[in-house]
């Protein structure tokens, strides 16, 4: 694997809709610019981008966390997503964030028992993606039904790939629109 970066966002709403928002809701998105070994050239074999699914699961999971300051308890939803530069393709982005990305993601959360919603697009220098996220342990919380941006001025470069995990440490702010709340989905 190789890596030109990492870098990670956290964005912290105090307010919203006019109203503060107490304690303030965090999230953070943890990102890795890497080279696409196959760029350029069709490869039926894609494990190596697996593999990097799974080393980066781990290692963008334990940053997003470092980064809210926060202890694997107090994550409560994930997400993520992959920017393909124009020389790859989309396949590159799933081989990436299906197979063996989500067990480390989640064990550096503390678990997960939700599928990890996700997202994968192509575009070059600075095009953004939004990362889908929900509750961890239950997919249809819907106060945690939500997206962040994500964009990195200098990348995907076209023989690169933008890979982005999301997590937060709340739902969205001000959540009213009813349904499953966290705290029923723990008592299950």
């Amino acid at each position: 694997m190789e890596v030109r970066k990492y870098m990670t966002i956290v964005e912290e709403v105090r307010s919203e809709g006019g109203k503060e928002v107490d304690p303030p809701n965090r999230r953070a998105a943890a990102i890795a610019v890497i080279k696409n070994p196959f760029a350029g050239k069709y490869e039926e074999d894609l494990t190596p981008l697996m593999d990097v699914g799974e080393a980066l699961g781990g290692i963008l999971g334990k940053m997003a966390l470092e980064a809210l300051g926060i202890g694997p308890e107090k994550a409560e939803s994930y997400g993520k997503a992959a920017i393909v530069g124009e020389k790859g393709e989309r396949e590159h982005a799933a081989a990436i964030l299906h197979p063996k990305l989500g067990k480390p993601f989640r064990e550096a959360l503390g678990g997960g028992k939700a599928i990890i919603p996700s997202a994968k697009k192509m575009g070059g220098p600075g095009t953004p993606i939004d990362v889908p996220v929900h509750y961890k342990d239950e997919a249809f919380v819907r106060s945690h039904f939500d997206a962040m941006t994500v964009r990195v001025e200098d990348a995907p470069w076209a023989d690169e790939i933008v890979v982005a995990l999301v997590v937060t440490a709340a739902g969205r702010p001000h959540a009213r629109v009813g349904g499953l709340t966290k705290e029923q989905a723990n008592s299950k």
